[in-house]
């Protein structure tokens, strides 16, 4: 069997989650079968450049830019966070947060500040951003913020912007902002929720479009007994994850409705 390639760069939000991460692969080469190594796709490399390898069986993709795209990888596995916003769903959502310090105690003491946001492909740090906007931009009837900071990439540069200073107020992959709180406690002490959105279907790991169907179904099938597999345990609860799901990639289609609206309204770039 060839070797294929992996990478959890959207959520190797800290070292001590990219190590787990490497970890789980190991273990999910191993038992499967199939001839996995981890790969460094670090910022600024592109993701869409880790998404269109050939040799690709293990990466996450959030699903807006996996609706947008025209040839699509292949489906493998959805994570199920342990703190998912619907107990045992492979959902999450979009924390907006301050610093703790701010004066900032609701979403609507932030307007008139700076708004980041993370590149227009992404989901949690865009378009769920606008879509839980709208209806406060409609009552409004104009711009909510005087400045929309961005493209910033990443949750971990969201944070960065948030400590400095450089923006009011930013939008947190859920499950990314978990992880950070489980590997950074320091954190919570520096940074508030004051919003978050409406859930929808977590980002998936993802195969090449030609990656043979023994290859996905043997990394399926694995996965599906990370939630119960002794050997996993200590991994469980560093990745603060529950199990893997299949994909439905039906779900996502929410995603795409929730940009039509937006634009429909006018509504393009949060903000």
């Amino acid at each position: 069997m060839m070797p294929y390639v992996a990478n959890a760069r959207m959520y190797s939000v800290n070292p001590a989650a990219a190590s787990a991460w490497r970890e789980l692969f190991g273990w999910l080469a191993r038992e499967s079968g199939v001839d996995l190594r981890v790969i460094d796709h670090a910022f600024p490399s592109p993701l869409a450049e880790l998404w269109s390898r050939n040799d690709l069986a293990s990466a996450f993709m959030c699903g807006f830019p996996y609706a947008l795209a025209a040839q699509k990888p292949r489906p493998v596995a959805a994570p199920i966070p342990v703190k998912a916003l619907v107990a045992g769903r492979a959902v999450y959502a979009t924390r907006l947060v301050v610093r703790a310090d701010s004066r900032f105690r609701s979403i609507e003491d932030t307007f008139g500040g700076r708004l980041g946001y993370t590149v227009g492909d992404s989901h949690s740090g865009y378009n769920a951003l606008r879509h839980h906007l709208l209806p406060y931009r409609r009552q409004h009837g104009e711009k909510l913020y005087r400045e929309s900071i961005g493209p910033l990439f990443t949750p971990r540069r969201v944070i960065e912007a948030l400590l400095a200073g450089g923006i009011d107020v930013g939008p947190l992959d859920s499950y990314a902002l978990d992880l950070m709180m489980r590997h950074e406690p320091d954190l919570a002490r520096q940074i508030q929720i004051v919003s978050t959105t409406d859930v929808a279907p977590i980002p998936f790991l993802v195969a090449a479009s030609n990656c043979p169907d023994d290859v996905v179904s043997a990394l399926q099938a694995t996965l599906a007994t990370f939630g119960d597999a002794p050997e996993c345990a200590k991994l469980r609860d560093q990745l603060c994850l529950e199990a893997f799901a299949p994909v439905n990639t039906d779900d996502y289609g929410v995603m795409m409705r929730w940009d039509a609206e937006a634009r429909a309204a006018g509504y393009s770039q949060p903000g």
